[in-house]
């Protein structure tokens, strides 16, 4: 086999075999395949994979299998385990649910109830996340932008609601319209720690005006400008734990710098229903000295 000429083009060759791997989940993944995608050796490519991502090839594609049953399970009400389990590769729902219950420590049915996101997150801490997310932050200096807010107090299972009624002050006021004005939210905790009854979220839209009184409760609101590490969260909003745990864990201690006391905020690069939510993506803001 040929030496790769450098780094970056041995890293490019696995994105593309992960690439296959996320595109191809129910069809045959096996060493023979994914070797063939990458133009590696089959004899040595299970090796270069564990060496590149951390953990064994068979193992990476059950836990991206389950990663994806354990979304469709929360978000869509009439998908079963059945379903799962077969979409998953497994031949029956009590192999399916032997497997999951290992990797978040609940059956499918409980974590569909209760999803437990903080297991979920130290579950996917596969080591080639951190370093793909070192090539994908950059560091920004941002000028403050002034918002209307709708602050959302409560469970984070009812922040949809809150939405529902910014987007109902936002077609009725004019004063923050979707198409050319940036959408933004603020969470002032972590849903998987904060107490649900002390959850607050904001939903912001830009605005270059002062924000005409209403009985929708919008005010306005300033996010501050300054320093940032931006990284970007591709898919649903509600499984964007994966794109930040890894920049407190992993980033932040290796990378020299200080966060600031204020909390990150969320810029929505795409729109519901134009775009299925699993496809959207959010630039996530973190805000450091």
């Amino acid at each position: 086999m040929p030496e790769l000429p450098n780094d970056y083009a041995y890293k490019k060759r696995f994105d593309a075999v992960l690439a296959y791997i996320d595109a191809n989940l129910e069809d045959d993944l096996s060493v023979r395949t994914l070797s063939h995608v990458a133009n590696f050796s089959a004899f040595h490519f299970h090796r270069q994979f564990t060496a590149f991502m951390g953990v064994p090839v068979s193992r990476y594609v059950q836990l991206m299998r389950l990663r994806r049953a354990a979304h469709r399970l929360v978000a869509v009400a009439d998908y079963s385990v059945l379903d799962a389990a077969l979409d998953a590769g497994f031949r029956s729902p009590e192999a399916f649910s032997r497997a999951f219950s290992r990797a978040f420590g609940a059956a499918p049915s409980a974590f569909r109830k209760n999803a437990n996101w903080q297991v979920w997150n130290t579950v996917f801490a596969v080591p080639h996340f951190s370093r793909t997310l070192l090539m994908q932050v950059r560091i920004i200096e941002l000028t403050e932008i002034n918002v209307a807010a709708l602050e959302h107090r409560g469970p984070p299972g009812l922040v949809n609601a809150s939405v529902r009624q910014f987007i109902e002050w936002r077609m009725r006021s004019g004063q923050s319209p979707a198409a050319s004005s940036r959408t933004f939210g603020i969470p002032y905790g972590n849903p998987d720690t904060t107490p649900a009854h002390a959850f607050r979220f904001a939903i912001c839209g830009e605005i270059h005006e002062d924000v005409t009184p209403n009985e929708f409760g919008v005010g306005p609101l300033v996010i501050p400008g300054g320093r940032y590490v931006v990284v970007r969260h591709a898919g649903s909003p509600d499984h964007i734990g994966e794109t930040i745990y890894p920049i407190y864990r992993d980033w932040l201690p290796a990378s020299g710098e200080e966060l600031r006391d204020q909390p990150l905020f969320f810029h929505y690069l795409s729109a519901y229903p134009e775009t299925p939510q699993d496809q959207w993506q959010t630039d996530v803001y973190v805000p450091l000295q």
